[in-house]
């Protein structure tokens, strides 16, 4: 898949303003906008892995499309949802465990990049990424 490889973030558009509708504090926004995020993405059939480095966490996410699973953003925020293609995008439909207001995001490649929208209450933003 198109997705698979290592993507580093580039830059944000409107992300301080997303993360301030998610209830994240003004401390954790301006630190998270200069995480220097790096996503390694690997597709085997059904089963996505992705590979979350930053300055403030690394971890390993395993998912199989179509299949609902907990995910913890960086600021502790659970979610539940599943990723599925849909064309050439990735579509993220998730639900914040501590209030049950939805967060959608997509990924998709546009030209060299990776851009990965989101949109939550109304607030939507966009990290875009390039291969590193």
């Amino acid at each position: 898949m198109a997705f698979d490889g290592t993507w580093k973030v580039d830059r944000n558009e409107n992300y301080d303003k997303f993360m301030e509708k998610m209830g994240i504090n003004m401390v954790k926004r301006k630190l998270a906008a200069h995480d220097n995020l790096k996503i390694t993405i690997t597709q085997t059939g059904n089963k996505m892995t992705v590979n979350e480095s930053s300055t403030f966490r690394t971890i390993e996410v395993v998912f199989e499309l179509g299949v609902d699973f907990v995910y913890s953003m960086a600021d502790g925020t659970q979610l539940n949802g599943n990723w599925n293609v849909e064309g050439n995008k990735l579509v993220g439909k998730f639900k914040r465990l501590d209030n049950g207001k939805e967060l959608n995001t997509v990924r998709e490649i546009v030209g060299d990049e990776l851009v990965q929208s989101y949109e939550y209450e109304g607030v939507e933003a966009k990290r875009i990424f390039k291969r590193a």
